[in-house]
Parts: C-alpha cells; sequence; structure tokens
C-alpha cells in the first residue's frame, strides 16, 4: 500500500457516535458534559483552520512564518499547562512559559537539527508537527506537576519532597506510554506511517524518536518549572498576584 486510506466526510461521522454516547452519560450523571462539548467543539474548529493554514504553510515554506506558528503554539501551551491550577495564571505563567521554552525548545533543536538534519532547518512538514508533539507533552507534565505540588504544598509537606512527588505525577503519562508502546499500543505517528506504506522497521525508528524526545520534554520542562516555582513560595504557599 503506497498511499494512505481516505477518509470521507460521510465515514468521519461516524467517530462521533461512541462521542455522542459519552457525553450523554457526562450530561446524564451531572459530571461537568459542558466542558468535554466545548473541548469536542474547539477540537472540531481548531483542526479544521490549522488544517487549512498548514496547506498554506507547506506550500509557503518561509523560515519567518514558521517561527511565528511555532511562537504562537509555545504562548498558548503555556498559558494552557496552568488551566487547572486554582491560582492566577498571571502568577506562573512567566514560569511556565520559560519551562517549556527550554524544556521543549532545547529537545525540539536536538531532534529536528541534530537526529534528523532537517534541510532547510525550518522544513514546516516536520518542525511544525514535531514541535507540537514536544510543546503539547511539556504543557501536560507542568499541568500535572503545578496541580501536584500545590496540592502537597497545601498540606504543609516540605518544598523539596512535594517536588519529589510532583515531578513523578507529572511524568506517570509519559511512563506509562514507555511501558506500553508495541504492547498495548501502536502511537499515532507509527500507526500513520504504517498506514501511509512505510516499511514498519522505519517507523520504529521515527516512534523511537518520537518516545525519547516526549519523555525528555516532559521531564525537563516539569523539573524547571518545579524549580522555578521555589522562588513564588511564601511559608510553603504560592504567591498569588503582584505580592
Amino acid at each position: 500500500m503506497n498511499s494512505i486510506q481516505i477518509i470521507s466526510l460521510p465515514s468521519l461521522a461516524l467517530a462521533f457516535i461512541p462521542v455522542f454516547v459519552v457525553l450523554v452519560i457526562l450530561f446524564k450523571w451531572k459530571s461537568d458534559g459542558n466542558d468535554a462539548l466545548l473541548g469536542i467543539t474547539r477540537m472540531l474548529a481548531q483542526l479544521l483552520i490549522v488544517g487549512y493554514f498548514l496547506t498554506f504553510l507547506f506550500e509557503a515554506e518561509n523560515a519567518w512564518i514558521v517561527i511565528a506558528v511555532l511562537s504562537v503554539m509555545l504562548l498558548v501551551s503555556s498559558w494552557i499547562s496552568l488551566r487547572t491550577i486554582k491560582i492566577d495564571r498571571k502568577t506562573l505563567y512567566p514560569l511556565a512559559l520559560i519551562s517549556i521554552f527550554i524544556g521543549g525548545g532545547t529537545v525540539l533543536f536536538m531532534i529536528t537539527q541534530g537526529v534528523l538534519g532537517l534541510d532547510p532547518w525550518f522544513e514546516p512538514r516536520y518542525l511544525v508537527p514535531l514541535a507540537g508533539m514536544i510543546f503539547s507533552s511539556s504543557m501536560n507534565s507542568i499541568s500535572l506537576a503545578a496541580e501536584r505540588i500545590k496540592a502537597e504544598l497545601d498540606r504543609d509537606v516540605l518544598y523539596e519532597d512535594a517536588r519529589s512527588i510532583a515531578l513523578r505525577a507529572a511524568l506517570i503519562p509519559i511512563v506509562n506510554a514507555l511501558f506500553g508502546v508495541g504492547l498495548v499500543s501502536l502511537p499515532g505517528m507509527m500507526t500513520g506511517q504504517i498506514l501511509s506504506g512505510v516499511d514498519p522497521l522505519i517507523a520504529v525508528r521515527y516512534q523511537i524518536m518520537v518516545m525519547c524526545m516526549l519523555f525528555s520534554a516532559s521531564g525537563i520542562s516539569a523539573a524547571m518549572f518545579l524549580v522555578l516555582i521555589k522562588s513564588h513560595l511564601k511559608d510553603g504557599k504560592v504567591i498569588e498576584g503582584n505580592e
């Protein structure tokens, strides 16, 4: 098979049947179905927009446009990473931004310029999707780390102990993925490449690269955030606002 199977719109609509079932259950059980419904709606709108934009981006092959896209991804992922924290986001946003920029940015540079050796360096078909995966992973790890360290500090756990607990919690999803990859799941990139006709052994190399970059970006970003947040503590609590 040399080309990927095209999904028609009627066929794609079938994928929303189980989504609808879950939404019905959420609303029936009064389990915050509005949040899930909003998430599904935003997913649709965002992916449709990004689909058209990526078509333009890949054809333009302009370094400045790619840099602008990466900057927006970085700014947005840093903001979203603090979505679940019941603290004014403006307080911790600079910390999340620095953490994802350094943790995710360093890993992105090493993968695209070292492992892949992109030519040109800003090749959007590789750089943008990989940046999305890395920033998303960093975003999730910071979100888990921030929520957990606040919970631990609120229980009057010492900062050093709370930091250790929070880092372990932040890495649970990616570590679980490391244990399950190949046995429980075939991750997205590998599945996509196999479906498009790529040699499975080549697809495996790419997936190993992806798992390494996600683990590294998650760990470095979360660790940096947990170190930086120490300067925002007062009597074991996170300082809010401009205090």
